[in-house]
């Protein structure tokens, strides 16, 4: 991958192909953070899905574009798509016989959307490869050129009602379940529509989209694949942590969250 900067202080970022894209997620998003190069609109989404192919090369192996892990399973992300659908709609008290009464969990729904961005990202980029659509940066500047981009490129955003974020979430579920042919254009179409209905926007997107990265390399650094690592801090899932932070300190270097994860983290551990 390469870098050119410009007076502007803006970056474009480049590769060639998905495995060209190798290298440390900390060093690279902190040199960033360190020359506070202003990234565009298309830096982020390119950015958000070079991560992406770099975590799923890690994960998965190299061929996880054909559809398979490297230990020869089968890969759906349509199905991974529906089901973390499936996790957001329990973020409302929708069960009309239990907690009837209880507030809607806006933090949890947020989280669950970043995750839903992961396999979309994911879908979108093994969908590029196998139809030879083209590569990342082709992706990235059809998603930013999009009609849809424009609902998330904003700076304001509020919250929808739960009925109306509900609704949202089965159309996307139906998206991945038709069995006509995948409309990926639609589907994006449709999670930016329930990005800013989920009180988010490009901006805040990118910066959670990171944040759960670095908590993702975290996790696998602490005992995630052997199921040493625990998940709940002082009663809050890690995912809400991560985000904690961001909001109080949204300066915050991307080396400096793993350090601050690290410290809490050691100090629950003390416990």
């Amino acid at each position: 991958m390469g870098f050119v900067f410009f007076p502007s202080n803006k970056i474009v970022l480049t590769s060639s192909t998905v495995n060209s894209f190798h290298f440390e997620i900390l060093p690279y998003l902190d040199k960033i953070s360190k020359l506070k190069i202003r990234l565009t609109s298309m830096d982020k989404i390119l950015l958000m899905l070079q991560l992406q192919a770099q975590l799923n090369d890690a994960t998965n192996g190299d061929k996880w574009t054909e559809g398979v892990t490297k230990n020869g399973k089968k890969i759906n992300w349509k199905r991974c798509i529906y089901m973390e659908c499936a996790e957001m709609i329990d973020s409302f008290s929708w069960k009309h016989w239990k907690s009837i009464h209880q507030a809607p969990d806006w933090e949890n729904l947020q989280i669950e959307v970043i995750d839903v961005w992961h396999f979309i990202m994911s879908l979108a980029i093994e969908d590029y490869a196998h139809n030879m659509k083209g590569s990342i940066e082709d992706l990235a500047i059809n998603i930013s050129q999009s009609e849809s981009f424009s609902k998330i490129d904003i700076e304001t955003t509020k919250f929808a009602t739960e009925d109306e974020v509900m609704l949202k979430v089965e159309d996307i579920i139906r998206l991945t379940l038709s069995k006509e042919k995948f409309d990926l254009e639609r589907l994006i179409s449709e999670f930016f529509d329930l990005v800013v209905m989920s009180g988010l926007n490009l901006v805040t997107l990118y910066r959670l989209y990171v944040g759960k990265n670095i908590l993702n390399q975290f996790r696998q650094d602490n005992g995630y694949k052997d199921g040493s690592y625990i998940k709940i801090w002082n009663g809050d899932e890690d995912n809400v942590v991560m985000k904690k932070i961001w909001e109080k300190n949204s300066d915050i270097k991307p080396e400096g969250l793993y350090r601050e994860l690290a410290k809490l983290y050691h100090e629950l551990n003390k416990g």
